[in-house]
Parts: structure tokens; sequence; C-alpha cells
């Protein structure tokens, strides 16, 4: 169970593309990685999950805190390349209706 966690910064937008498994393992790496890129204020992520080919509700609770401290700070993050496996994950819990969610994938790391 692993993770890749690829980071750049672009046009004032950091652009993150994840692959591998977010699970109870490999989550707070994730964290650690997406919380260090968050600091700051107006901070635009953009995360990839196009590669992401498992998640579970310990991935789900690392969004949410990423989510949290961004519009804490006037941020904002955007997920994109979301599988319909994953959209439906995000689409039960409600996080869907809350955070801006794109299938299709935009930028690049």
């Amino acid at each position: 169970m692993n993770v890749s966690i690829k980071v750049k910064e672009e046009d004032g937008t950091i652009y993150v593309e994840l692959t591998g498994e977010i699970d109870a393992y490999t989550a707070p790496k994730v964290k650690e990685k997406l919380m260090e890129a968050a600091k700051g204020d107006n901070v635009k992520m953009n995360i990839d999950l196009s590669g992401v080919n498992y998640m579970d509700s310990t991935g789900l609770g690392v969004f949410v805190g990423i989510f949290k401290q961004l519009r804490a700070h006037n941020g904002e993050m955007k997920l994109t390349g979301m599988t319909e496996r994953l959209q439906r994950l995000f689409d039960i819990t409600g996080l869907a209706d809350v955070m801006d969610i794109n299938t299709e994938v935009e930028g690049g790391v």
C-alpha cells in the first residue's frame, strides 16, 4: 500500500497529483504534505485524484481537514480527475455538495 505525492506551484496555484491508495496507512503522509502546501492565505490548490485507485474514510478525513484549513485562510480547493468510484464516495458522504469537484483533470504536475 503506497501513495505517490507530487506537488508543484504554477501561476499562483498549487497542483497536487496523488497516485495509489489513500488509507489509514498512507493518509498521515498525504495529510502532512498537503497541510504543508496549504499554509498561508489565499492558497489555491488543485488536487488530481485520477491516479487514486482506493480511498477509505481516513482519506476522506484528510480532504476535509485540508478543505477546512484552506477555507479558514480564504483559500480554495478543487478535486479533479475523480473516478466514478471516488465520486460516489464523496456523494454518499455529502462532501460533493460542499467541495469543488470535477471529473476532468486540470493543469498537471
